[in-house]
């Protein structure tokens, strides 16, 4: 049944991937919504269950197209991530369909996970690990860096970027970025892509998937890295091609990577980028602590509410 202007307003929840919905469904709910959670990405039954909707809140959920042709009532869809790469954006320009974001609720927790990252590449923490739990107690095999004396590439220079630049700087010798929008933080000198990978001992990527950046990393581009450079990628996994990252890595162009992200998540049992020895790999948590998994789900219902023309005030205008 088609919603009226005289009754409240639909939220409904598609996918609900690793966080708790309650803190969003309980704000919605105070804004004056109906709130239904369907817990599938599965496009015909997300079309069944919000075909009266106004809002639709996704977690990883593609939004086609012609899935928005089958929901016309929906006024915003919300995203659960900085990304909103799996919605269609011409569609929803076309039809009038706001998309919004969560721009800042783990701008912390992605770029200490990077800076770990980086800095357990640097001392080879999970290759000495590896051997020592392998009955090996010698690392002098491994090349271990002296921080100090490094440069740092980051490539993508907005929220998270810049955080993991600042975490960093005080760290190593330099850091070098480039963002062909954003300007560079105080402290690190911005460059042309092919100036910042020939001079970083360290590439860490914090850039989105977009037409410009899918594959970006294949084997051309993995080339121009100085020998044995170090790659970490918190960021969208297909911005790397696996094969040819896997390539780079026997070959020793790169000398180790760290990935919290893969191009197929979760990855087959087999996938050889796993299991190869001089990969570090986390299972896309990067985001992830207890009070991101708060502010995640409540920042995505905020701006539904936000969106739509609140019956309650905003959380953050409430005493």
């Amino acid at each position: 049944m088609t919603a009226t202007m005289t009754s409240r307003p639909i939220a409904v929840y598609a996918d609900i991937v690793d966080l708790d919905p309650t803190p969003g469904v309980r704000r919605l709910e105070e804004a004056g919504f109906d709130v239904r959670i369907l817990d599938t990405a599965d496009p015909a039954a997300i079309v069944a269950g919000a075909r009266d909707a106004q809002a639709l809140l996704v977690g990883y959920a593609p939004v086609t197209a012609q899935m928005l042709a089958e929901l016309p009532e929906l006024r915003v869809v919300a995203t659960q991530s900085v990304g909103v790469d799996t919605v269609d954006l011409e569609a929803c320009r076309t039809r009038g369909v706001a998309v919004r974001n969560v721009p800042g609720a783990a701008t912390e927790e992605v770029a200490a996970h990077a800076l770990a990252m980086s800095l357990a590449l640097v001392r080879g923490l999970p290759f000495l690990g590896r051997a020592v739990a392998g009955g090996v107690w010698d690392g002098t095999d491994e090349r271990l860096l002296r921080p100090s004396e490094l440069t740092i590439g980051v490539l993508g220079l907005g929220r998270i970027g810049a955080a993991y630049a600042r975490m960093i700087r005080p760290l190593v010798a330099r850091v070098v970025g480039y963002d062909p929008l954003a300007a560079a933080p105080v402290g690190v000198e911005q460059g042309t892509l092919d100036e910042v990978l020939a001079a970083s001992d360290l590439i860490s990527l914090h850039l989105p998937s977009t037409e410009q950046t899918r594959g970006m990393f294949d084997a051309e581009r993995l080339a121009q890295l100085r020998p044995g450079a170090l790659l970490v990628n918190v960021s969208r996994g297909d911005l790397v091609v696996s094969e040819a990252l896997i390539g780079a890595l026997d070959d020793g162009r790169v000398g180790a990577a760290a990935l919290d992200v893969l191009g197929q998540e979760p990855p087959a049992a087999d996938d050889p980028l796993v299991a190869h020895p001089r990969t570090l790999v986390t299972p896309h948590v990067a985001y992830l602590s207890a009070a991101s998994a708060r502010d995640y789900v409540l920042h995505q219902a905020e701006a539904v509410v936000d969106q739509l023309a609140p019956v309650a005030p905003r959380a953050r205008d409430r005493g």
